[in-house]
């Protein structure tokens, strides 16, 4: 089969398409023909050298895909050939097959375009898993969503407001403020400009937001603990701000916050809080808002598989709102 492969650490230009031998689903896993894929900032720290894949996993980029069922491994019983599916993946999606542990499969969401399923499974199960999961997100409370302009923002700002939390969402540009207000954002604030703490105070009587899902890491973690309501959970996802930070236990313990930090990645697929956990969670309680449509794909562009190279350089350099998404050139439908 044809997938993208990395040529050595580097830029987007060491991203090829090249034969790579084909997959085989072991037991308890599926063998999926891939229609799309998409582009995720893990991505790019695993092209760059930073992200290696959990161990057993495929070297192939690729957290996510969707495609049509083509083979099933021994003790699968309730997926089969033909079955049109999305999947969460620990890698491999850059590839026109991918095996994935059966566990990790989700069926297409009705009224959701197979092209548009690919891009959906990594932002739903980090979401869900993180705002419900961890958070504990109730109706009523305000979530603040930072990079609401991104791939899971977008969809963390969609969820937010279908789960009858009031919403406020940070972005760098006018045109990124605007879009998540049209998808619920109540408070849209210019992080360059505007002081996030004194509006989410200002807009919630003095107390701040009960939720927040950061991106930033140790660059924001001061910033966030005051932006914190009391009893406010702070659950960190990514670390575009870096890696190490003091913390003020004493704001903490005034304030009754908790600071979580939580990985999908390198999950193992069962156990309590493993994958197949989250997708079966995400299944029951996310999928019905997607399929009423209170939640919806947000897709910025779509790119030829061949050409992931560009959608890397697209996604490094901003301008990016939602979703990129890898489409096969081969796929047969």
């Amino acid at each position: 089969m044809l997938a993208i492969t990395v040529r050595e650490p580097g830029g987007p230009e060491v991203l090829e398409w090249a034969e790579v031998p084909d997959p085989e689903p072991g037991p308890g896993e599926v063998l999926i023909e891939v229609a799309a894929s998409a582009v995720n900032r893990a991505d790019l720290l695993q092209r760059q050298g930073f992200y290696p894949p959990p161990k057993g996993a495929s070297e192939i980029l690729g957290l996510e895909c969707s495609g049509r069922i083509v083979d099933v491994g021994a003790g699968v019983s309730n997926w089969h050939q033909g079955d049109e599916v999305c999947a969460l993946l620990s890698g491999g999606g850059y590839a026109q097959r991918v095996a994935v542990p059966a566990g990790q499969l989700l069926p297409l969401p009705v009224g959701v375009s197979m092209l548009e399923a690919g891009g959906l499974p990594e932002v739903a199960a980090t979401v869900w898993s993180n705002l419900v999961g961890v958070a504990g997100l109730r109706a009523g409370e305000l979530a603040l969503i930072q990079g609401g302009s991104g791939g899971i923002g977008t969809h963390a700002i969609q969820v937010a407001a279908a789960l009858g939390a009031r919403v406020a969402a940070t972005a760098g540009s006018p045109e990124r403020l605007e879009r998540c207000r049209e998808l619920g954002a109540e408070i849209a604030l210019n992080y360059r400009d505007d002081s996030v703490a004194a509006t989410l105070r200002e807009a919630t009587g003095g107390r701040g937001a009960d939720v927040i899902l950061d991106n930033m890491g140790a660059a924001a973690l001061a910033a966030n603990l005051d932006r914190l309501a009391p009893g406010g959970r702070l659950v960190i996802i990514g670390l575009q701000g870096g890696t190490r930070a003091e913390i003020d236990l004493n704001a903490m313990l005034r304030k009754r916050a908790v600071v979580a930090a939580t990985n999908l990645r390198g999950r193992p697929t069962d156990g309590l809080d493993g994958k197949a956990a989250i997708i079966a969670e995400v299944r029951a309680g996310l999928w019905p808002l997607i399929e009423d449509g209170r939640v919806k794909p947000v897709v910025h562009a779509e790119i030829p598989m061949d050409r992931a190279g560009e959608a890397h350089r697209m996604l490094g350099e901003g301008g990016v709102i939602g979703k990129l998404l890898l489409v096969n050139p081969g796929y047969g439908g």
